[in-house]
């Protein structure tokens, strides 16, 4: 019992800055909400429209950078620090290379804009802008993500903690300054959030990578990773190993971001009381999901890091300590929001219909949360593995195949009874969530099953690869 108590304290110590980090990124998105829909509804509409492109844009790159965690984890792991300078220069080059394709979606978002049915002009004017705002800051991100996941595969996440509260502090004067037309710029209302977030992207980049440069036991990589930035040479194989492992975890990101995009568009014929309830439940879910999430990441930390010091055995352990705390978290924030559900709902809406449904679906919410739990920490297991290819065929199968289909049902049609409305989605995301944490147990089992010749063999780690 005392070695799952030891693991446990070294999964909390790289969970709980990631937990403020994921906080900090959360707080921004609050914060252009809240401002933009000061200066008018509009300009909010044009920052929650704009976001639902963006987000699926940037998250994809995001995914294709975190393949850069596990494997700098693993060579932490081996002893091979030689080598984490050179997969890192590689992944600036992926992130360059995702930067020009996100740009480009970006920079044409108005056919996306306009393809949208009845828009208000205005809206989509002020959307359009907000995007093309938005797209000065994609390199900066991404650059920020390199040397993000570079320090996590390290085991050093205090780093991305105090750089995103950096950005926060930056971005609230930064945001009122620019909508509101202080200091002799020109006001630029719901636009002018898309201008502060490029600006506080480049911030955090130049000061993650100030920090990495500075640091003394950073130096030797730091050297090397000049060195290999100098040569200007791409190598194309390394790249490409890096997709084969990032790109599963983006699909996977998109689908899951995508899924929850496509119910609101489905609910919102429904009217607006009812996509508010959604909204509001949706948007406390989005909150409790830091902490699962964030342990996800600590997890794909330390199972890369067991598997490369070639123990299979510790890496059990440490995925069964990780499934242990996160389904105890669950339960208790599940209880919590079961009990307090209708307070909760009343700090975001006053309208008494829109907090009943909120509150209804809310308690639907606190039932998923444990499956939820379970799967966002099993992906990061298989992360860990570099088993990534099984996360995203899970997603799509839980997500697309099952959840989907049996929400749609239950929600809108009069096939099994009376249609649920937006409850009946949400039961669909309890039959998505609990499918694909099955589904994740049993692919971990699996992976654990094998020996560590096995996983060798099967190509999951390998020193040649480096």
């Amino acid at each position: 019992m005392q070695k799952y108590w030891v693991e446990a304290r070294k999964i909390f110590i790289l969970a709980g800055p990631v937990i403020m980090a994921q906080i900090s990124q959360t707080s921004m998105g609050f914060v252009d909400t809240m401002m933009a829909g000061a200066v008018s509804t509009t300009d909010m509409a044009a920052v929650a429209i704009g976001t639902s492109i963006w987000l699926p844009a940037i998250l994809f790159g995001y995914g294709l950078i975190l393949a850069l965690t596990p494997v700098v984890a693993h060579l932490n792991g081996s002893n091979q620090r030689e080598h984490i300078a050179y997969q890192a220069c590689q992944a600036y080059w992926l992130a360059a290379i995702s930067s020009v394709v996100i740009i480009f979606i970006l920079y044409n978002s108005n056919y996306i804009i306009h393809f949208m049915p009845h828009i208000d002009p205005l809206l989509a004017n002020k959307t359009i802008h907000y995007l093309h705002a938005m797209l000065y800051g994609v390199p900066g991100y991404l650059f920020f993500l390199v040397v993000r996941n570079q320090c996590e595969g390290l085991a050093n996440t205090k780093p991305s903690m105090v750089i995103g509260l950096v950005g926060l502090m930056v971005k609230i004067p930064v945001t009122y300054i620019i909508i509101n037309g202080k200091l002799g710029i020109p006001a630029q209302g719901g636009p002018g959030c898309g201008m502060a977030t490029a600006f506080v992207y480049w911030v955090m980049f130049i000061s993650i990578i100030t920090w990495f440069n500075y640091t003394s036991s950073m130096k030797d990589i730091t050297e090397a990773t000049n060195k290999y930035l100098s040569k200007f040479n791409p190598d194309w194989k390394a790249i490409w190993r890096l997709v084969t492992i990032g790109f599963p975890i983006a699909l996977s990101f998109f689908f899951e971001v995508t899924l929850f995009a496509l119910v609101a568009l489905l609910i919102s014929p429904l009217g607006i009381v009812q996509v508010a309830g959604h909204q509001i439940a949706l948007n406390f879910s989005a909150l409790i999901f830091v902490l699962p999430l964030s342990l996800s990441i600590a997890t794909s930390i330390r199972v890369s890091f067991q598997l490369g010091q070639g123990s299979p055995i510790n890496a059990r352990l440490v995925a069964t300590t990780a499934h242990c705390i996160g389904t105890t978290i669950a339960c208790v924030t599940a209880i919590l929001t079961a009990l307090y559900r209708e307070h909760i709902a009343w700090l975001y809406n006053h309208n008494p219909q829109v907090v009943a449904i909120a509150t209804h679906l809310m308690l639907l919410s606190a039932i998923y949360q444990i499956s939820d739990s379970i799967q966002i920490i099993g992906s990061g297991i298989l992360r860990g593995y570099r088993d990534t290819r099984s996360i995203s065929i899970i997603t799509f199968t839980a997500y697309w195949l099952l959840g989907l289909p049996c929400g749609y049902i239950l929600a809108l049609t009069p096939l099994v009874g009376h249609p649920l409305g937006p409850a009946g989605f949400w039961i669909g995301f309890i039959i998505s969530l609990t499918a694909s944490a099955m589904m994740m147990l049993y692919r971990i089992r699996h992976l654990q099953g094998l020996s560590a010749a096995e996983i060798l063999q099967r190509g999951i780690f390998t020193k040649r690869h480096y």
